[in-house]
């Protein structure tokens, strides 16, 4: 293997669970590798085993040909030889530091020259300028970002391990910084993990996801698949797929016929084994397509009349309570729910093609 992190390891508090990770994949490129989960997942336990902050109990973490823990040999590098760059949560800036100060603070080994050279290098980078001498309760949530964010880039290193890099920040700030913080991380070319327990931040930042739950890795792959092809009911929770009801298979093959609430819906079946018959069905709510009027012929091949229970706002987007016999949800811009005049009560169609149908076997586990 060559870059990226390959670890399995578990980390035991006294009296508390067990973190174990099987198998956890990092890519060797400039991916950001998103540990996403609910609170107390251990998220943050692993990304500081792996930032060599906690020592494993058990079990191996290599990056690249590097081996930087093996409980079973007693080897251990702790995290100021790892090469390896580290954000707090709340950004662990030094108070009574400024902003280049707090920046060269990991430039220890290089002369004056050099290291004011990076500094300037960072903040021309993170648009700072000017901003060199305040301290950091004179900066906005923003710029406390960028302030940390540069010091753990300025010493160059293999890997960037973020710990809810947003979470500090309120909610017009937060939305904002996302897409600012990933074309900053793709902009500097190294790899990182992030921990986020929030959807959005996951969705916007991540190239690849690690599921966690109770302690354990429940899935891992891209951000998109993971999202829209849950492995078990708790992964389906845990990525809040809208609309998730029991159903029993009634025609199996390519196509699968499931049976819910009175109603038939089409899925594409090749995950699927031929004796499977309990499944659970997810439908992402922005793969619902509302039509408003007479039926319309189109190729989605699920189409369903549903009447409009209720709103509830989402930022610039709708999420949309329908009555099919079952419960569907709907995600629609404003603009789109403005143009279709839904109110309470009214009958549309809902549409939803056949390859955004997911199944769960219900025996799949948690």
């Amino acid at each position: 293997m060559s870059g990226g992190i390959h670890a399995s390891f578990s980390k035991r508090y006294g009296g508390g669970p067990e973190i174990r990770v099987d198998s956890l994949q990092t890519p060797g490129n400039s991916a950001m590798t998103v540990l996403f989960g609910p609170s107390g997942a251990g998220k943050t336990t692993v990304l500081r085993c792996l930032a060599g902050l906690l020592r494993p109990d058990q079990g191996t973490i290599e990056f690249g040909k590097e081996i930087w823990s093996d409980a079973a040999r007693g080897y251990f590098v702790p995290a100021r030889r790892r090469g390896i760059g580290y954000v707090p949560q709340e950004y662990g800036l030094f108070p009574h530091l400024s902003v280049e100060r707090n920046m060269s603070f990991g430039l220890k080994g290089m002369d004056g020259e050099e290291r004011r050279a990076r500094v300037a290098e960072m903040v021309g980078w993170l648009g700072l300028e000017g901003l060199e001498k305040r301290l950091p309760h004179e900066l906005s949530g923003g710029q406390q970002q960028r302030v940390a964010l540069g010091r753990a880039v300025a010493s160059r290193p293999k890997v960037l391990l973020l710990d809810e890099p947003l979470g500090a920040l309120d909610s017009p700030t937060r939305v904002r910084l996302r897409g600012e913080l990933r074309q900053l991380l793709k902009e500097v070319g190294t790899p990182a993990v992030i921990v986020t327990h929030d959807r959005a931040d996951a969705l916007a930042l991540g190239d690849d996801l690690v599921v966690m739950n109770a302690g354990r890795v429940a899935q891992q792959g891209p951000v998109q698949e993971v999202f829209s092809r849950p492995a078990s009911l708790s992964v389906a929770e845990i990525v809040a797929v809208e609309t998730v009801e029991p159903g029993r298979v009634l025609e199996a093959g390519d196509l699968v016929t499931v049976g819910v609430g009175g109603h038939k819906i089409i899925a594409l079946g090749r995950e699927l084994s031929a004796s499977t018959r309990e499944v659970f069905v997810c439908i992402r709510a922005e793969d619902v397509v509302l039509v408003k009027g007479e039926p319309v012929q189109s190729s989605p091949r699920n189409s369903f009349a549903a009447v409009v229970r209720g709103f509830t706002p989402e930022g610039p987007m709708v999420n949309i309570e329908l009555d099919c016999g079952f419960t569907l949800r709907a995600l629609l811009t404003r603009q789109a729910c403005e143009q279709l005049t839904l109110k309470p009560g009214d009958r549309v169609q809902a549409l939803v093609k056949a390859p955004n149908v997911h199944l769960i076997p219900r025996n799949s586990g948690p």
